[in-house]
């Protein structure tokens, strides 16, 4: 198959600034050369290649949208959006990787941490010296956070916390977990506070999550904490408001993976029209076949319109304009029309398409995972629902 050179049929490059450019042509040689080489062997060992995890830091990918003084690239929402549409058309379990990293431990720590918090973990967080994840999702807690039962208890030294944690990205390699929970304060209003948990305090534990059939390339683990003792200084002081700030760094995950789905889309369509080209069916090309030309149509069509509402996303959020009701949009939207790009894409390649020296299959399987993570196909349908009518399904 033909290097990738990119899918462009609107021109949006035409949009982009050079600097933008540069930053995704950077991610997308590292792609090319340096992942996609490798992840079908860790898909079929069900392992998330660590190995890589250095050069993912030295491409400045980590928290790329936060600021340079604590070691990040400082880059724009739109740069940030094509680095995760890069990385995702690598595999969705490499950018989630580094969307959990950067939009669900960096962010809250950015944006409601401590300047000694700030000061201590984001430049570790930026280099990969540390590794984060974030204990929102419970195992009978996930499209409804509020009623998480992770319970942080006031003491005379600090907080014990109890709980567990499910579908945790990271949480076996993490060096850190930004933990949310329900407090029990005497003196404070019973409300859900964020926390920055050392994994090896005595009482945490992880362990990954088995039976997986999608993103087995990706580390996902359950956490438990028993009476796990952290000081005041653990808790991130700007968490006030109860649900609203984790919320708040679920927009910044969604967000990303409204670019990283079109990723997938792209690496699908990709090989299959290269394979179109190549496959000979009835003394012809495949690719010469109407019922395929209107499959990949309808591909790049699909693909297209997913560009460019990732486009005005990115320009809106650089302008301070964007709202979650627009995320939800956008997440909702890409991640459908990538599983049904990748499912098109797998079909096309007939028998060749479930094997793993092809990609379209684990973009699919993978797929369904992101359609199901960081708020459902459908709970992102009654947000919009909601917002549209002004009443709640909820």
């Amino acid at each position: 198959m033909a290097r990738f050179e990119g899918i462009d049929f609107y021109k949006t490059d035409e949009l982009f600034s050079s600097e933008e450019r540069m930053v995704r042509d950077t991610v997308r040689s590292w792609v090319e050369d340096r992942l996609i080489p490798i992840i079908g062997e860790a898909y079929t060992k069900r392992r998330f290649p660590e190995e890589i995890i250095p050069e993912l830091a030295e491409l400045g990918v980590l928290g790329a949208n936060l600021p340079e003084e604590f070691g990040c690239a400082g880059l724009n929402n739109v740069s940030y959006g094509l680095i995760m549409q890069e990385l995702e058309r690598g595999d969705s379990g490499v950018r989630s990787f580094a969307s959990v990293q950067g939009a669900l431990v960096m962010y809250p720590i950015y944006a409601f941490g401590s300047d000694a918090q700030k000061t201590k973990w984001l430049p570790r967080l930026a280099s990969a010296e540390a590794i984060g994840c974030f204990g929102l999702t419970e195992p009978d807690y996930g499209s409804n956070p509020t009623g998480m039962i992770t319970t942080a208890k006031k003491t005379a030294d600090g907080w014990v916390l109890n709980g567990t944690k499910m579908w945790i990205t990271n949480g076996s390699m993490a060096d850190i977990a930004v933990i949310w929970a329900q407090t029990e304060d005497p003196g404070d209003v019973k409300g859900i506070r964020g926390f920055i948990v050392p994994t090896d305090l005595p009482g945490f534990s992880s362990k990954n999550q088995a039976g997986k059939l999608s993103l087995v390339a990706s580390d996902t683990s359950e956490l438990v904490l028993q009476d796990v003792e952290v000081p005041d200084e653990a808790m991130l002081p700007g968490t006030t408001d109860g649900i609203k700030h984790p919320l708040m760094c679920l927009t910044q995950a969604r967000y990303g993976i409204s670019w990283g789905a079109v990723g997938a889309a792209m690496a699908c369509f990709h090989e299959a029209v290269s394979y179109s080209k190549e496959r000979v069916m009835f003394d012809q090309p495949i690719g010469g076949k109407q019922i395929q030309q209107v499959r990949l149509a309808d591909m790049l069509t699909s693909i297209t319109q997913g560009q460019l509402l990732c486009y005005r996303l990115g320009r809106m959020k650089d302008a301070g304009t964007m709202t979650t009701q627009q995320v939800s949009l956008a997440k909702r939207a890409n991640v459908d029309m990538a599983t049904n790009v990748a499912r098109e894409a797998r079909r096309l390649l007939g028998g060749n398409g479930i094997l793993i020296e092809y990609h379209s299959m684990r973009h699919m399987a993978n797929l369904e995972s992101v359609y199901t993570y960081e708020g459902t196909h459908d709970v992102h349908s009654l947000i919009l629902g909601q917002t549209l009518t002004g009443i709640s399904a909820f």
